[in-house]
């Protein structure tokens, strides 16, 4: 294998040129680089990068942990991390911990062996005590999901009040029974988005019933079976509100087997404003989230951090959005 000796000695130059010639450097003639340059084609030389990152102590790759890549939601928040990583000279590995403690610490001990740069969570399982001390030592950002205690910087949005703005838009089309598919993890995301539904059903004078709010697995299924248990209440709801699109897929799914109308029977309303929000038929009412600038904003923050240049602790709320499409009528004009 072809090393940087064998360059400097077939172009008759020192190992220092061909050095200053791999990183652009200005000091060299150009005749000399030139031939350097030559000399490294016909060679065929690859630089060893990781090599060089290390001696550097730096090895320009972050890594990002997801709690699950299945779910549709991370796309374009993975997009925006890598769009601003690379803009910035750095890679993206990305790692999927399903919410496992034990295989994100040892996710935690590339960071800690130096062999990334530093990590963003979208779920973090350990604690805020945890997380603090890691943040002490080492770069860390918070994306999405946080630990409110952790001493580490985050980006997300307010989920209390979009879970507000989510059930309020129900409310304002003249629902009283309003039911609510959430996580059965209880990650925070879901807890607040209960609070925000919670706070819109008694600012209108609604009685909250707990039959109404069913705690289901994240994905399709989770929204079907909420859906049907929901559909066996004592008081049955006409409008449902999931904590996630692909929940309330699969909780329209449901409702088609029964023969339920959407939204003349029950209206359903989502969450992230992923891309088969808008592809179902009907197209679902959602709550979407500044997913793209969630990631970009995280991995900002986390190279400021790298780079010495976070003064404080930044706790970034983004905003979001709701969108309206044919999942949700207005319950008078139907009834």
């Amino acid at each position: 294998m072809t090393n940087i000796q064998d360059v400097a000695k077939a172009a008759g130059v020192s190992v220092a040129t061909v050095s200053r010639v791999l990183n652009d450097q200005s000091s060299v003639a150009p005749a000399t680089r030139e031939k350097v340059q030559k000399v490294i084609q016909d060679l065929g030389y690859e630089r060893n990068l990781l090599g060089r990152n290390l001696r550097r102590s730096e090895t320009k790759m972050i890594l990002v942990l997801l709690q699950n890549l299945s779910n549709p939601f991370y796309s374009k928040v993975v997009q925006g991390m890598e769009d601003v990583g690379h803009q910035n000279g750095y890679n993206v590995m990305v790692c999927n911990t399903d919410l496992d403690e034990q295989r994100e610490k040892l996710y935690l001990d590339l960071l800690k062996s130096k062999l990334v740069d530093g990590v963003i969570f979208t779920a973090p399982t350990l604690s805020g005590a945890a997380l603090s001390e890691v943040a002490k030592h080492y770069p860390i950002v918070q994306c999405s999901e946080y630990k409110e205690k952790a001493q580490a910087s985050r980006v997300s949005i307010d989920n209390v009040e979009a879970g507000y703005c989510a059930t309020r838009h129900l409310i304002e089309l003249g629902h009283t029974k309003i039911g609510m598919i959430s996580g059965k993890n209880r990650l925070p995301s879901a807890i607040d988005r209960e609070k925000g539904y919670k706070k819109a059903l008694k600012e209108a004078g609604i009685t909250f019933r707990s039959e109404w709010i069913q705690n289901e697995s994240y994905g399709f299924q989770g929204g079907f079976r909420g859906t049907k248990r929901l559909l066996k209440s004592e008081v049955k709801p006409t409008a449902i509100f999931a904590i996630s699109d692909i929940m309330a897929i699969g909780s329209m799914k449901a409702l088609k087997e029964e023969d339920i109308s959407i939204p003349r029977e029950m209206a359903v309303i989502g969450f992230d404003n992923t891309g088969i929000s808008g592809m179902y038929d009907p197209a679902l009412t959602t709550i979407a989230q500044p997913r793209y600038e969630l990631g970009a904003t995280a991995m900002d923050l986390l190279l400021q951090k790298i780079r010495g240049e976070e003064k404080k602790i930044q706790h970034k709320i983004l905003k979001h959005e709701l969108i309206i499409r044919d999942s949700t009528t207005r319950k008078k004009l139907l009834e």
